[in-house]
């Protein structure tokens, strides 16, 4: 991206990073007003995890016929079978072609953001859902260590609480769950299983699912009873102050341990990948796209350029805990997780998440939420695995 461009006007930016994720939109806002002086710039966020609020909230406006500039979604599923199934979006194949994205993004990542032969949006990172974090001295102080299979971590759990940690995993609200419970989806099926469900070639039904929400419920007898009166910057504390070993959550919470805690990584914090999934990637990554009929399209275009060029995805990245969608980012500007997961991201397996709209719809990631809450009433995981399998029919999963 080159020089200082002559702008002037508004921009309406929409998204859900607020809070702790503010200072890397901020440093992106920034970079925009640098780059296009005069631009009035509309930072329109909504709080809310995973953007279960925003995403509530940009319904009600597309529908209305009041779309923001540009907004934030989940690459994937997330906006090619809710907003671009339905032509509410631009085709940027054009922008991508001016701007050499195409031998910058990974194909992998350009497949998530297509749709039969356009490119609906840029990504501006990548992250990691399958991370499982945890405080080293308190691993030592209970004499135990990282698991690498789920048979490990439910040993670890049952070592932990008789020693007198009462909930060793730390849990935080339903889409937080939902994480775990994809993890454990992963390491039981594998990446060709996991990736058959999605294609509509595995049945939730089929006993290697069930299986998972087996596995799955013993894993909330091992966590915090709380969890759902929790975010997930509250589940991450439970493993500072000791109360908890490990956490399961994206890496965003490598920018939050190291931004707002000051923690030295390797020591006031370690990670690894949740159990039974070391070689694989369950990536997603946010992206912005071009909603037909922007008020401001010129400056929103202008927005997507700084989105996909290096210096913003380097400006971006190193502050919220992902690492950059493109191949050419400048790693000595990167912590020492994301470098680590540089290196993951060129030598594991990539599957795409779904509680993050990379392998599955809105409409059926807003169905689970519902299926989470009953099976942690009842852990019954055969009739868990029966919602699931109606509600992917229903979503239209494979199809």
């Amino acid at each position: 991206m080159a020089g200082v461009a002559q702008a002037a006007g508004k921009l309406e930016i929409f998204s859900w990073w607020s809070g702790i994720e503010a200072p890397a939109l901020d440093a992106l806002v920034k970079l925009y007003q640098a780059t296009y002086p005069g631009v009035n710039v509309d930072n329109a966020t909504v709080t809310g995890g995973a953007g279960t609020n925003a995403k509530a909230i940009l319904k009600t406006r597309m529908l209305n016929g009041d779309a923001p500039d540009s907004f934030q979604a989940h690459a994937g599923q997330e906006l090619t079978g809710t907003w671009v199934v339905s032509n509410r979006m631009e085709d940027l194949s054009s922008l991508y072609k001016s701007e050499g994205w195409n031998t910058k993004f990974p194909k992998a990542v350009i497949d998530l953001l297509s749709h039969k032969g356009g490119i609906y949006s840029v990504p501006v990172d990548v992250h990691r859902s399958n991370v499982m974090w945890y405080v080293p001295a308190t691993l030592k102080k209970y004499g135990v260590t990282a698991p690498t299979s789920w048979g490990e971590m439910l040993k670890a759990c049952t070592v932990l609480k008789a020693k007198g940690m009462v909930a060793p995993l730390a849990m935080g609200e339903n889409w937080t769950q939902q994480m775990v419970w994809e993890s454990v989806a992963v390491g039981i099926l594998g990446p060709k299983g996991w990736n058959d469900l999605w294609a509509g070639k595995l049945k939730f039904t089929d006993p290697s699912v069930v299986d998972t929400f087996n596995v799955y419920g013993k894993l909330l007898d091992c966590a915090n009873r709380n969890a759902n009166d929790l975010n997930w910057q509250q589940a991450s504390i439970r493993l500072l102050t000791g109360e908890a070993a490990f956490n399961i959550m994206g890496d965003w919470a490598a920018g939050y341990l190291t931004t707002i805690k000051n923690l030295k990584p390797g020591v006031g914090f370690a990670w690894s990948a949740s159990p039974s999934t070391s070689g694989t990637f369950i990536m997603l990554a946010d992206s912005f796209g071009l909603p037909k009929g922007a008020k401001d399209r010129a400056e929103a275009i202008n927005w997507l350029k700084v989105l996909g060029s290096k210096e913003g995805q380097d400006v971006f990245n190193p502050l919220k805990g992902s690492i950059a969608a493109r191949t050419d980012s400048d790693l000595g500007r990167y912590g020492a997780y994301s470098q680590s997961a540089a290196r993951d991201w060129k030598s594991k397996v990539i599957v795409g998440s779904m509680v993050h709209g990379a392998a599955a719809n809105e409409a059926f990631t807003s169905g689970f939420s519902t299926v989470m809450e009953t099976f942690g009433l009842n852990h019954d995981s055969t009739m868990a695995a029966q919602a699931t399998q109606a509600l992917a029919v229903q979503s239209k999963i494979g199809q």
